[in-house]
């Protein structure tokens, strides 16, 4: 790389939890800059799991973690050029893109589906991912198929 790698930028914690995790997710949540819209829908959709999850004996912000962590992807595919053939090469995910891709798919399947709200549908899709079904955990396990159905490709790793 010519240019000098651009520094992280430091996430403040977000102001009911004391989060930075549920920063980045609202950041990734957010749509034209809307932030304060963002952080509702978040905090909604957290109340829906709440009341929707009684009798779970845990907290609605716990319950959001596990299923982001039920939608983390370990492994994923990288298309390599070798010798004018492409191989989808699986690869091991980096930390913080792990939970990039968890997030973002996590809310692109609850965009997708149908509800009201947008916190109605969020909360839909973090109970679907904690009850490990739903679109988001099932793209996640299409990526290990397909990681798994590549593993003989893996030599060819960057």
């Amino acid at each position: 790389m010519r240019k000098a790698k651009p520094k992280k930028r430091i996430l403040l914690p977000d102001p009911k939890y004391g989060e930075v995790l549920v920063t980045r997710f609202v950041n990734n949540l957010m749509l034209d800059g809307k932030k304060s819209i963002a952080y509702n829908i978040f905090y909604d959709a957290m109340d829906v799991v709440g009341e929707k999850m009684k009798d779970s004996d845990k907290a609605p912000l716990e319950i959001w973690k596990k299923a982001i962590e039920n939608v983390t992807p370990q492994v994923e595919v990288k298309s390599r050029r070798v010798g004018g053939a492409t191989f989808q090469v699986p690869v091991e995910v980096r930390p913080e893109r792990k939970m990039s891709l968890s997030m973002k798919n996590l809310i692109l399947y609850a965009r997708k589906r149908a509800g009201r709200s947008m916190a109605e549908k969020l909360s839909a899709e973090i109970i679907a991912a904690y009850n490990e079904e739903g679109g988001a955990f099932k793209r996640k396990e299409e990526m290990h198929r397909m990681a798994e159905a590549n593993k003989a490709f893996a030599h060819f790793r960057f």
